[in-house]
């Protein structure tokens, strides 16, 4: 593993470099009872707060997408940051939709990507999109189930230039390798964190192919990562336990860019601070052990 670092990061055969870590948007959006990221945030203000603390902060990359809300984080995106600086990289996604239930049904016809990059495209207030990723997978890992349909309609879209680059999320190595014999794919967005690592081989490979790898739910998602290991690491460090999942994941490998999301500026602040907090090989060895089983 190597020290942390938010040096830089090119995505391959781009002009788009960001720093490494980011901030994802997803949790500026709302609950509804029990619907997740639903409606507007409860508190407007303070959402346009946490975006523009990340960009005063140095952040170049946020990750979005317009079935957030939906239409809610785009558009708080677009009133906080339009129009937005020239190094500023946003990447969204398509390939499902909410449902009046909540549920994020697939959306993957190419009449529905096509749909969803317009969406995209007016609720950012954008003329182009910097990164696409297609969601092809379930919730948490792939799917074996094909995807040329809404692959292709993103293709045709990047030569009509509304969007530059595409990548995928929830994918396996395999439909990767499928996806490359089609068009260039510059990013890996899947499930991944210090407790849940079963990517640790496809890491490696991106790697090797200079493709990013951005881990979602880098924090374990909807319920927090606990576990006494990252505890006592924190302890030792003075830290958080969540400061330290995020500092080890940029450890894993230089290829990694983070998108911890918060709707809080304190906590955005505390998630910053992870960029440049060291491991010790102690810590590192100790996390080493760490899985789903004993998270």
């Amino acid at each position: 593993m190597t020290q942390p670092s938010n040096s830089p990061f090119t995505f391959p055969n781009t002009s788009l470099t960001v720093d490494r870590m980011g901030y994802g948007a997803m949790q500026l959006a709302g609950q509804d009872g029990n619907k997740r990221v639903w409606g507007p945030p409860r508190d407007v203000p303070a959402a346009l707060d946490v975006l523009r603390e990340a960009i005063a902060s140095g952040v170049n990359h946020i990750d979005t997408s317009d079935f957030y809300g939906p239409h809610v984080t785009n558009q708080l995106i677009k009133q906080a940051l339009h129009p937005y600086s020239d190094d500023l990289v946003i990447i969204t996604k398509v390939g499902a939709r909410r449902a009046s239930d909540g549920s994020w049904p697939h959306a993957r016809s190419r009449q529905e990507i096509i749909d969803a990059v317009h969406d995209n495209l007016r609720n950012l207030g954008l003329d182009t999109l910097h990164v696409v990723n297609l969601r092809i997978g379930g919730f948490s890992e792939p799917v074996d189930e094909p995807f040329e349909e809404p692959l292709t309609a993103l293709i045709e879209l990047k030569q009509q230039g509304l969007i530059q680059h595409i990548g995928l999320s929830t994918v396996s190595p395999q439909q990767l390798a499928e996806a490359q014999k089609l068009t260039e794919i510059v990013c890996i967005q899947n499930f991944y964190n210090v407790a849940q690592r079963s990517d640790d081989a496809f890491i490696d490979d991106l790697a090797k192919q200079g493709i990013a790898y951005v881990p979602y739910f880098p924090l374990g998602g909807f319920s927090l990562l606990q576990s006494s290991k990252l505890d006592e690491v924190a302890a030792s460090l003075e830290a958080t336990p969540m400061q330290v999942a995020l500092s080890w994941l940029l450890h894993r490998s230089p290829n990694i860019l983070l998108i911890p999301g918060t709707s809080s500026v304190g906590h955005l602040r505390e998630n910053l601070k992870a960029a440049t907090l060291k491991l010790p090989a102690e810590a590192l060895a100790k996390l080493d052990g760490l899985s789903a089983a004993t998270a």
